[in-house]
């Protein structure tokens, strides 16, 4: 009787049939292929199992955990306080291809591609009396979707990547065989497109609330129009500083010449999905007040932390929380408890991305026009408060989304005990000061406030959402369409419920950005701030090919040292260094080139 080693056993995400482990009672988790395929339980927990790979990104405090990324302290956005967290390698440019964080994505997400790969040539015969033909079908969609997916994450990580297709790699097969080049960025792309196609055509257009993120329509025509703006980007299309990167036959890995044609098939793509889609199954998620800023600050707000609300589009299903502890300042006495009173508050947010946000008026902070004082304090009262408090002039009157974004020094917190007020001091010697620790503090100043729930536990990793959508179609349109209205149609209906003034030349609008390159520069700020903390913008500043401005030199915060007014006092923060081809991409881990001499490495590594 045939075996398999199956890859990956761990806690099932999904309610399908079963959420515990995975034949726990099998020995050395070694069984036999016709005891997977023999009931509806162990098929469907198989399939759950291919699920589990999906990347968790509420745990970046320990890179690779659930297959978590360094991702948001890696970017120009934030900084862990600890040491440990692999984004302070990156920053500083001293990751090497030979560690184990580099190598966690390409193990795993192989791995998580040979189980779907097997799971699709054997769901046909699993035991036709438990499960219906049409349930397979479904399956077998939902898997190949996945398998999609898995690729596109590694070859927006890695840059081009081997494609395996539907074989199963014999680990007894001739080295020979198990040695594969890698295969171009644009044939990449274009097999993630081709499996979403096909998956598109099989699986449901919704599930059941108990079923909720699994592989849907939308989920594969929404995550084309991600693939295909990765394919369209300046990273890869027409990147002649990657020139050097061909496999050993020759064979030129990323495009040389640009095609703005590439461009246009992404906003097709995301028009498509527009079209299919919204209003029916998806749109952006708004919350009702009378005051219209709050209205836009809770609707900001409460898009994250509202489980599969409307605008989700896909989400890791029950994820552990570890980033509920990162974004809760220390709050020294008050109580420690699930609720949310006291955390670390280690994620700190940069005087970059603080600098980023816009002012009420729709403006920029270096605008003349946008009001902006940098120095003294104002009686202010922000939208999660109760009252005025004392605020540095810098924080006030700023557009809802930085209310929703940031934690600064003399602010409510957002969960209280009992009536009680827990206000964040981070002065020296406030209740989330470096005299309380120096581990579980802000490096900043500031704490990332995004995404903090009432209480964090089993949450969706929300991986991507309506806005995001918007923002890739206006981003394509600008580049192959640029007189086309759609661009300012989508940017003002995120500026709406943003609460920020929308373009245009009616009353209380602002003047639309004139000539294509004023407008690439608003769709990035926008897309900045909307998508700040979501992992969005370490890909964006990349794919743009603009880290190497955006993610090197100095770095600020407040000055932490101080227990007066001189903590207002930007500080030198760290210096950071981005080595220009080198830390585009992650390098392919040193020991898939070692043992395999049609692996080329990526340049400068």
């Amino acid at each position: 009787m045939k075996k398999i080693k199956y890859i990956g056993l761990g806690l099932l995400m999904l309610s399908m049939g079963s959420c515990k482990k995975y034949l726990n009672q099998v020995p050395d988790d070694v069984i036999t292929v016709d005891k997977i395929f023999a009931s509806r339980t162990n098929t469907e927990s198989f399939l759950a199992n291919v699920y589990h790979s999906l990347p968790n990104e509420l745990s970046q405090r320990y890179n690779g955990t659930d297959n978590s990324g360094p991702w948001t302290a890696s970017s120009d956005e934030a900084k862990y306080n600890w040491d440990f967290n692999y984004s302070n390698n990156m920053n500083s440019s001293t990751w090497k291809k030979t560690d184990a964080d580099v190598g966690f994505y390409w193990n795993n997400y192989y791995k998580a591609i040979r189980n779907a790969t097997f799971f699709m040539q054997n769901i046909d015969n699993a035991n036709s009396k438990e499960i219906q033909a049409s349930d397979k079908k479904v399956y077998k969609a939902e898997a190949r979707g996945l398998r999609a997916l898995y690729y596109f994450f590694l070859l927006r990580t890695y840059g081009p990547v081997p494609l395996i297709g539907d074989k199963i790699l014999d680990i007894n097969a001739p080295v020979s065989d198990l040695r594969l080049p890698r295969a171009t960025f644009d044939q990449g792309i274009d097999f993630v497109v081709s499996e979403l196609d096909a998956a598109y055509q099989d699986v449901p257009v919704t599930t059941a609330e108990q079923e909720l993120g699994r592989i849907t329509k939308g989920i594969c025509k929404a995550y084309k129009v991600e693939a295909l703006l990765l394919k369209a980007s300046a990273l890869y299309n027409g990147n002649t500083d990657f020139a050097s990167l061909k496999n050993a036959d020759g064979t030129q890995l990323i495009s040389q010449t640009y095609d703005v044609a590439k461009w246009a098939a992404v906003a097709t793509a995301a028009k498509d999905f527009i079209s299919e889609f919204v209003p029916g199954t998806y749109d952006l998620y708004t919350e009702n007040d009378a005051d219209p800023f709050m209205a836009a600050y809770k609707s900001c707000r409460n898009v994250m932390t509202t489980d599969w609300n409307k605008e989700w589009i896909f989400a890791r299903s029950r994820s552990g929380n570890y980033s509920q502890y990162d974004r809760t300042p220390k709050h020294v006495g008050a109580p420690y408890t699930d609720s949310g009173y006291q955390g670390a508050g280690a994620l700190g947010a940069t005087q970059t991305m603080v600098d980023a946000y816009l002012m009420a008026n729709g403006l920029p902070i270096n605008d003349p026009q946008s009001g902006y004082v940098a120095t003294g304090f104002s009686d202010f009262k922000a939208p999660f408060d109760t009252k005025l408090r004392s605020t540095y002039n810098a924080w006030v009157n700023r557009e809802p989304r930085f209310y929703v974004g940031i934690t600064y020094n003399n602010s409510l917190w957002l969960n209280q005990q009992n009536g009680s007020e827990i206000v964040t001091n981070f002065f020296y010697n406030g209740n989330s000061g470096r005299s309380q620790s120096t581990s579980d503090v802000s490096p900043t100043g500031y704490v990332v406030r995004k995404n903090v729930a009432n209480n964090g536990n089993g949450r969706g990793a929300l991986l991507l959402r309506l806005a995001h959508i918007y923002l890739d179609y206006v981003e394509a349109l600008n580049e192959s369409d640029p007189s086309n209205a759609d661009i300012v149609k989508y940017l003002n209906l995120i500026r709406k419920r943003a609460g920020v003034p929308q373009y245009g030349s009616g009353a209380g609008a602002i003047a639309t950005p004139s000539g294509q390159a004023a407008m690439k520069d608003a769709i990035r700020s926008e897309r900045r701030i909307e998508l700040a903390f979501e992992n969005t913008r370490y890909f964006d500043t990349r794919r743009w090919k603009i880290a190497e401005t955006t993610d090197a030199g100095n770095f600020y915060g407040m000055d932490m040292s101080k227990s007066d007014n001189g903590f207002y006092n930007k500080t030198l923060l760290e210096t950071r260094v981005f080595r220009k081809e080198r830390d585009y991409l992650f390098p392919i881990p040193y020991n898939e080139v070692l043992k395999n001499n049609n692996m080329v490495q990526n340049p400068g590594w």
